[in-house]
């Protein structure tokens, strides 16, 4: 199948409403002479989608959850951390689409729900809570035979709904911006599940474009992170019919050195671009995930680190809701 077939195939994938439309790109025309100059600055706005507090998990969402109804779905289980923005944009689609939602979160059970927790509870999602990261997954097929025993027709999304076909919204989403007129000539953002970046990934190369895609880890090191990317990126391709090899190794970058001192813990450097995110563009942004990849852009430009002939493009990912766990 030729680029422009395949471009055709996912135009016309089966989507639930759960968009309202194209997000917002904006210049940051403060931010960049706050950091001495450089590149021009812009941010696409997915923490600005309506739908469930918005992020990017939405648009994974869109088309996941179309899977799941053409299925006969009628409960969507997953899993996340307590304050896991994926789990409150899935309990959000179900709530919309009439079905149940089952979460297993990992962490303590919180006495007073905040934030993500109390959203979750508020779409009516249902919640068990296992200690570690690892326990989730079982949990998940533990709740997947009850419910099935049950009746109630379970469809398991895996963690950030970072699936192929999950990970085409995001291929729609650079097909989104080029039809916004903009082509950066690197866009920044928070990866983690890789879903997120492999779409990116798969969109630049589905439109010939040569935006580079820089992906800044939450949590894994890059050597981990990096070949998740790259076959999840390479199937995403292949669902559409075009060849994983039309995608290099070299082309899936993850920077791991905003981490800091872990997964969901505010660094000195996540603090400062939030500061300077919501003092020059009344953005704002989360330490977990967004404020790091913000982190990334503030030391490049000052760095001198960008180049070439287009703007650097900040895709906000989401997960705001989280400054008020």
């Amino acid at each position: 199948m030729s680029h422009e077939r395949a471009l055709a195939f996912l135009r016309a994938l089966p989507a639930e409403p759960l968009l309202s439309g194209p997000t917002p790109v904006l210049d940051m025309a403060r931010l960049g002479p706050a950091l001495g100059g450089g590149p021009r600055l812009l941010v696409k706005r997915d923490d600005a989608i309506p739908f469930g507090f918005g992020g990017n998990k939405v648009r994974k969402l869109a088309l996941v959850a179309a899977q799941a109804r053409a299925e006969g779905a009628r409960t969507l289980v997953t899993m996340g951390g307590v304050q896991s923005n994926h789990c409150r944009a899935t309990a959000a689609a179900a709530a919309r689409l009439g079905l149940a939602c089952h979460l297993v979160l990992n962490g303590e059970r919180p006495e007073t729900p905040r934030a993500n927790a109390l959203l979750d509870e508020l779409f009516g999602a249902s919640a068990e809570y296992v200690a570690t990261r690892d326990e989730r997954a079982p949990a998940v097929a533990r709740a997947v035979a009850r419910l099935e025993a049950e009746g109630q027709r379970p469809f398991a999304i895996p963690l950030g709904a970072s699936t192929p076909l999950g990970a085409l919204a995001y291929a729609l989403a650079i097909d989104e911006l080029v039809a916004q007129g903009v082509v950066p000539s690197v866009i920044v953002h928070a990866t983690s599940s890789a879903g997120t970046q492999a779409g990116l990934l798969a969109g630049v190369t589905l439109l010939g474009l040569r935006t580079r895609v820089l992906g800044v880890s939450a949590d894994a090191s890059s050597a981990e992170l990096s070949p998740i990317v790259l076959d999840l990126a390479r199937a995403a391709l292949e669902a559409t019919g075009v060849s994983g090899d039309a995608l290099g190794a070299d082309a899936v970058v993850v920077e791991d050195g905003f981490v800091g001192d872990g997964y969901g813990i505010p660094s000195a450097a996540s603090r400062e671009a939030a500061q300077l995110a919501a003092r020059h563009e009344a953005l704002l942004v989360d330490h977990t995930y967004t404020a790091k990849a913000l982190a990334a852009v503030v030391a490049g430009v000052r760095e001198g680190r960008f180049g070439g002939e287009g703007p650097v493009l900040f895709w906000h990912t989401g997960g705001q809701v989280g400054l008020f766990a």
